[in-house]
């Protein structure tokens, strides 16, 4: 099979459940953004010295094909789940009791994994925003625009543990 059908030449890609669509139609906006979000993601994880923080991000990477189905198809069952939101949760709160309160606002970049995790936030802040404009005009899943809001959460809280962690030379446990 080649990698290129020819089939989007003229404005147009599949949905995963076989509509036709334009290329800039809000849902694809939304899906292509997701990409986006995994492809800092593995940035991110490429820099990372924690290993601990590196399964995180795979995690994450592994979940994102998901949320990208979810968005690319039509009246089909949600493959994210409340579980997964629940995880995110979860992951959130184990980090967050492991560092040190905010009491200013976070500047990152202090290492590279951390300015990537930190660019993943905000692509995913820019996925929410499109996935509202979306939710107006087309149907959709209440569990994606959930994750979504907890995916930048967690990115965050990745982007504080990475950044921490190579402030202090030890490993914090996730």
């Amino acid at each position: 099979m080649k990698i290129y059908t020819k089939t989007g030449d003229e404005g147009m890609t599949s949905l995963y459940t076989g509509e036709r669509v334009e290329k800039a139609s809000p849902r694809v906006e939304v899906y292509g953004t997701v990409d986006e979000i995994n492809s800092a993601l593995a940035i991110a994880r490429n820099f990372s010295q924690v290993p601990e923080i590196r399964a995180k991000i795979l995690e994450l990477q592994k979940i994102l094909p998901r949320l990208m189905a979810d968005l690319a198809s039509i009246d089909k069952n949600p493959r994210i789940t409340n579980d997964d939101i629940k995880n995110l949760e979860d992951n959130i709160d184990l980090i967050d009791k492991n560092l040190p309160p905010l009491k200013n606002f976070v500047i990152p970049g202090d290492t590279k994994a951390g300015a990537f995790l930190d660019l993943a936030r905000t692509i995913t802040r820019r996925a929410e925003r499109q996935f509202y404009k979306m939710s107006h005009l087309e149907s959709f899943f209440e569990v994606d625009r959930i994750f979504l809001n907890r995916l930048s959460d967690y990115c965050f809280m990745l982007m504080r543990l990475e950044d921490f962690d190579a402030a202090k030379k030890s490993a914090v446990l996730v």
